[in-house]
Order: structure tokens, then C-alpha cells, then sequence
């Protein structure tokens, strides 16, 4: 098939013209975005370590050890499809095996559009919203 975009063949024009509009919208809709930078912050106090251990479908970031003080982040763009997830298990003194969505499409693709940040601290953990620039509770500790 020959593709003419002089007028000669108004189908083929109107094709590359779809094209052209459908990653257009793909674009604007958050599928070709920048990447998201996440991060975990250790807030716990008084010397106290934490264990976290994040991954997605395809990426294991591996068992973390951060200290007091300290932040462990990572670097990803969400899929094409909107289903990224990002999942952590996170111990410390006087919680474990506490499982948490560290970033979930669905959820974070407005709240945290280039940067995913968690505050954990002894009551529970904060999300930063990036759109209002407030930290939030996000999760109680299991009691």
C-alpha cells in the first residue's frame, strides 16, 4: 500500500491522521508519561530500623534495610495499560509483615503524578499529595 499525504489518497491521509489523534489522547491520558519517582522515608524515631521489601509484576526491588532518618526510592513509568502496582511488605519493631500498596495506578496517577512519597511513622503511614502539597494518613498500624 502506497501512503500519499499530498491529497492524492484522502483514505490514507485520514488513517495517519487516526493515528496521529490516538497517541494524542494516549499521551494526554497519562499512558506516555514522565517518569514516577517513589520513595519511603523512615520517620520511626528514636533509632528505630525498618525492612521493606517492594516490588511490581515485573520488578523485585529487593529486601531494604533503612535506618532512622533514611529513605529507600526507586524510578518507573507507568504502563501503557493504567494497572502499574508497586506493593511492599514492611517490619519493624513493633510491626510485621505489614503489606501496603506503595503506588497503585489507579489511585496514584492523580495524587502522585512524578513523585510517590511515604512517611512512615509510629502511629502509621502519610502520602504526600502532590496536587494539594499536603501529607495524608494513609494506613492505621494493625493494633
Amino acid at each position: 500500500m502506497k501512503l500519499d499525504l499530498m491529497g492524492n489518497n484522502i483514505g490514507d491521509a485520514k488513517v495517519v491522521l487516526l493515528l496521529v489523534l490516538l497517541v494524542c489522547s494516549l499521551c494526554s491520558g497519562r499512558v506516555c508519561a514522565v517518569d514516577v519517582h517513589a520513595s519511603i522515608k523512615n520517620m520511626l524515631g528514636n533509632g528505630n530500623m525498618m525492612s521493606i521489601h517492594c516490588q511490581s509484576k515485573d520488578n523485585d526491588l529487593g529486601n531494604q534495610t533503612v535506618s532512622d532518618g533514611s529513605e529507600f526510592g526507586w524510578d518507573f513509568s507507568p504502563n501503557v495499560w493504567g494497572t502499574t502496582l508497586f506493593y511492599c511488605d514492611l517490619d519493624w519493631k513493633n510491626v510485621s509483615d505489614f503489606y501496603f500498596d506503595a503506588y497503585a495506578f489507579a489511585r496514584d496517577s492523580v495524587r502522585c503524578k512524578t513523585l510517590c512519597s511515604w512517611l512512615v511513622s509510629g502511629e502509621g503511614m502519610y502520602g504526600f499529595n502532590e496536587g494539594t502539597g499536603l501529607w495524608e494518613f494513609m494506613y492505621n498500624w494493625p493494633s
